[in-house]
């Protein structure tokens, strides 16, 4: 008898242990014993149809096309319409409106600095992070990547090579880039030099655990390749553009080989989650001539390429390979996914225990990438602001699994109807209902969080501080690009938004040309001539300049200027606070102008 009691109380035991194994299983992803290295890929205007796996016969993606075979493919996955959006997303989860993020210059694609950032969130549990190549989310500290979780980074300026705040003379081919905010000189490609960094990180990072974002600025215009990838595609029934376009993505393509080639062969692939996406629908993917009437290259039949709403804008490729986790294989998913839910998703795949400071419109959908579920009832939102500040009804897309409201008045399925062609909100009334009500109460929930962010001027750190007309606050065209700037190109007002952080004695130097480029005023410069696969420069203009002036809360200063100088200098005592900066030109006519580029120093 006694027996038998001590057998039905082993019994119970291994019962109750079993059952509690299997509530912690439920709790806790199945991570392997060495935590995952994970490496996210985001190229640049790369759209769904940009790919030779989504059905385009023109582009040569043989590396990319074998790997989505071997991936788990979201076929419904969403980002912003353009580049800063989707970078703001993926960094934290949460929608660009909230968080500085909505456009792509004009002093709104600097990302808030009190936002935790999914760089801060690896490197506190113990990861090493790493990023290489675009960044476009704030050129000042503490915007940079460097001060938001990356510990090394390697990157080029503003939105893009070539931009405004990047370093001068930058045109994709042997380029100066910031390595940890340090300007550096490479020789070679753009692209081929962050993958080829990426590669040289892994080789001393491979012993522990490490986060790596590598965002390409390729295939960002200006659509300049090396000539071979441009060549490839000289028999092609695409125009002059596309086919460089179609060429830099081929050399994305090359460079993805190179670096899945070697974590195959150090022995890495079976425990490194790679994801292959993009930031925006296609820049150049596919061309429709006015003239002509002809339509030229290839967009998977989405309506809409960059910028735009409709799907064409934010539906992009997103593949996965994990082979050590848990992950479907050589599967698709076509449930709604999007950019805000990376953060989750990859802690949660990590075993990094993982709750948000702030709101979050991401979730993890680690239960669906793993087959447990098949299912998600949601709906997001995305939109295109592009403005000075976020407006309620501007360009917006309500989105579930099914269902896409455009504009709250445009219903599409896109189970049926991918290409959206048929509005059918007249025949489903309710469901257009339901979508709008989503979006009125998203939208009120998000509007405590629209703010600027502040440019610190100051402080401990007593290094001077550069502004460039890219993050000016303005409604007018500014010159975002160096080509403008040659150019004289745009002659916008505006401000800047800055917090003084220490009173005292400060001056602005004020610039038409960078610091680096050695250039006065009123320089004129050669053009330089574009080829067939490289945009040239415009010639430099000159530029009359008669006075410099800076305002700033109740400080008005003005001084002459001398054309022929590279600066023109203006002291003035700033009391400790927030302000609004503006930095302008004057030239004979009395017109008054922002200066292009504007460096702050304390005294």
């Amino acid at each position: 008898m006694k027996l038998i009691k001590k057998i039905i109380v082993l019994v119970t035991i291994t019962i109750l242990i079993s059952c509690q194994e299997k509530s912690k299983s439920k709790e806790q992803p199945a991570v392997p014993d060495s935590k995952p290295n994970i490496i996210l890929i985001v190229t640049d205007d790369q759209g769904y149809g940009d790919i030779g796996v989504h059905g385009n016969s023109i582009i040569k993606t043989p590396n990319l096309d074998k790997f989505a075979k071997e991936s788990l493919e979201l076929t419904n996955f969403h980002v912003g319409t353009t580049c800063t959006p989707t970078r703001a997303g993926i960094m934290t989860g949460r929608n660009a409106n909230r968080n500085n993020a909505w456009h792509t210059i004009a002093g709104c694609s600097i990302l808030l600095e009190d936002e935790e950032t999914i760089a801060e969130v690896f490197a506190r549990n113990g990861y090493q992070t790493a990023m290489f190549g675009k960044w476009h989310l704030g050129d000042n500290k503490p915007f940079r990547p460097q001060d938001r979780g990356f510990q090394e980074v390697l990157y080029n300026g503003g939105g893009g090579v070539g931009q405004t705040p990047d370093y001068w003379g930058n045109d994709y081919f042997d380029d100066t880039y910031f390595r940890n905010g340090t300007p550096e000189k490479f020789e070679g490609y753009c692209t081929d030099i962050w993958f080829d960094e990426a590669i040289k990180y892994v080789e001393k990072s491979k012993d522990k655990p490490f986060f790596m974002y590598l965002a390409t600025n390729a295939a960002h215009g200006p659509f300049n390749v090396p000539k071979e990838y441009a060549d490839a595609y000289k028999d092609a029934e695409l125009n002059d553009m596309q086919k460089r376009f179609y060429g830099m993505i081929t050399n994305i393509d090359d460079n993805f080989a190179k670096l899945t080639n070697y974590l195959e062969k150090e022995g890495l692939a079976e425990n490194t989650i790679v994801i292959y996406t993009t930031d925006n629908g296609t820049a150049n993917g596919i061309n429709y001539n006015k003239k002509t009437k002809e339509t030229r290259g290839y967009n998977a039949g989405l309506r809409g390429t960059k910028g735009s709403h409709y799907d064409g804008g934010h539906r992009v490729p997103f593949f996965i390979r994990w082979p050590k986790g848990n992950l479907l294989k050589k599967a698709e998913i076509n449930e709604l996914v999007a950019h805000v839910d990376l953060l989750p998703t990859l802690t949660e795949l990590s075993g990094i225990s993982y709750t948000s400071k702030k709101e979050l419109d991401g979730v993890s959908v680690v239960s669906l990438l793993e087959g447990e579920e098949k299912a998600l009832d949601r709906m997001l939102v995305v939109d295109t602001q592009r403005k000075q500040w976020p407006e309620k009804g501007r360009n917006p897309c309500v989105m579930s699994t099914k269902w896409r409201l455009v504009n709250g008045s445009e219903l599409y399925d896109f189970t049926k109807d991918p290409g959206q062609k048929e509005n059918l909100a007249d025949q489903y009334p309710e469901q257009v209902k339901k979508m709008q009500s989503f979006y009125d109460t998203w939208w009120k929930n998000i509007q405590s969080d629209i703010r600027y962010a502040q440019i610190p001027i100051g402080g401990e750190d007593k290094t001077s501080v550069r502004l460039t007309i890219h993050d000016l606050h303005t409604e007018e065209n500014l010159p975002w690009h160096e080509g403008q700037i040659r150019d004289g190109k745009f002659h916008p007002e505006g401000y800047y938004t800055i917090k003084v952080v220490e009173s005292g004695n400060y001056q602005f130097s004020l610039r038409r040309y960078p610091e680096e480029s050695g250039l006065a005023i009123s320089q004129e410069i050669e053009s330089i001539a574009s080829t067939s696969f490289q945009d040239g420069q415009p010639v430099g203009k000159g530029l009359e300049v008669l006075k410099a002036i800076v305002t700033i809360g109740d400080l008005d200063l003005t001084a002459d200027v001398n054309s022929d100088a590279t600066f023109a200098s203006l002291n003035g005592y700033l009391e400790k606070g927030e302000y609004k900066l503006s930095c302008n030109f004057l030239n004979s006519k009395g017109e008054r102008f922002s200066a292009y580029y504007t460096s702050i120093q304390k005294l």
